[in-house]
């Protein structure tokens, strides 16, 4: 069911991520997929661009929030009301209008490593950035919650939380939300959780939705990460406090109007017809998990990757291996990743790599990067 694109196929599909590279050089950067799309995301949006379903979008959400809902309730037993949310552009737009709408004025904490955008996003909204870091060495690479609670403590009202984890590819457990969530309660702080990745848990891990612990929390998601759809740019976010929905649907429109009507279809018909597809996503990833998992062990016996649990973005430790910037070499030996430094400022020796391709081309990946590091 999982369709490998070919070079030339996915230089056509995915013209950031294999277009910003010279022919040769294997893309293992940005979080894009080398997967055909979904059949029924075809049909259905091959069918709306023959209707000519390219002007503005409605109001309202679409029938996304019930798509999402029903998503949520298969897949997680979890369910949040149809009626709790509102759709956005992109993920990142929604951080910034949870912050700029519902959240207390104050510091914004993110946690490190992050997703570049989370500090862009802060500095954007005009908040102070708190940055809580995790401990490359550290063995499980859980949140800081003592860190946290000194951020609230010192006047933080807002944290931006990554649930499952970009880059480090981590699910973080029901008892460590619960626990971010009293902490929130007790400072009168809101939580920000962006759960683009749910739908990536991989076996052996268990997802939990950040409100279903937190009736407070902001949840932001799309299903573009998991279907490969972000060129649609369609989002959406969900709170479960009515007065919080209300102040999400009143903002004035170009505070949040850059999303699309072919988005906004995408996402309906991801959060309901493509279950099978998703559930031979994550089969798929969890082969290339175990692959990158032989791989490394065979070229790299001192790199350290941290347990793949959800995403297909691995990161790894390569500092064992001297080379501060390890991306750089790499892509002198024709395989593009993202340097560690740009998700932790300062850190060394790291990198993320996607593994949403062919084994083929992930064995090469791996080759060329031993090759660069000698």
């Amino acid at each position: 069911m999982i369709v490998d694109l070919t070079d030339d196929e996915a230089r056509a599909a995915l013209p950031l991520k294999w277009g910003t590279v010279e022919p040769g050089v294997v893309p293992g950067w940005v979080a894009e997929m080398d997967y055909a799309l979904a059949p029924p995301l075809v049909d259905a949006l091959t069918a709306a661009v023959a209707r000519g379903t390219t002007g503005y979008p409605p109001f309202g959400d679409g029938g996304i929030g019930a798509a999402f809902a029903a998503y949520a309730g298969r897949h997680w037993s979890w369910q949040p009301p149809e009626d709790a949310t509102a759709v956005v552009g992109d993920v990142i737009g929604g951080i910034r209008l949870a912050i700029e709408t519902l959240c207390p004025p104050g510091p914004v904490v993110v946690p490190l490593p992050c997703y570049p955008p989370f500090r862009d996003i802060v500095a954007l909204t005009g908040r102070e950035l708190v940055t809580v870091e995790v401990d490359p060495d550290a063995e499980d690479a859980a949140l800081d919650l003592g860190a946290v609670e000194d951020a609230f403590r010192a006047g933080a009202r807002t944290l931006l939380l990554c649930n499952p984890h970009n880059p480090l590819g981590r699910v973080a457990s029901r008892t460590e939300l619960a626990d971010l969530a009293a902490l929130a309660e007790r400072y009168d702080a809101r939580v920000v959780a962006d759960e683009i990745h749910g739908p990536l848990v991989l076996p052996g891990a268990t997802f939990t939705p950040y409100l279903s612990v937190d009736p407070r929390g902001i949840l932001v998601t799309s299903p573009s990460k998991t279907f490969n759809t972000a060129g649609l740019h369609t989002a959406h976010v969900t709170a479960l406090d009515p007065a919080d929905q209300a102040r999400l649907r009143g903002v004035p429109l170009p505070q949040n109007h850059a999303y699309s009507p072919l988005g906004m279809l995408a996402a309906r018909v991801a959060w309901t017809d493509c279950d099978a597809w998703n559930a031979a996503l994550v089969a798929r990833l969890d082969d290339q998990r175990r692959l990158l998992t032989r791989l490394l062990a065979d070229r790299f016996p001192a790199a350290r990757m941290r347990p793949l649990q959800a995403t297909y973005l691995a990161w790894l430790d390569l500092r064992a291996y001297a080379v501060d910037d390890p991306a750089a070499a790499a892509l002198a030996h024709g395989v593009r990743l993202s340097p560690g430094g740009d998700y932790h400022q300062g850190l060394t020796g790291h990198v993320r790599m996607n593994v949403a391709t062919s084994p083929e081309r992930l064995g090469l990946m791996v080759d060329r990067l031993a090759a660069a590091l000698g």
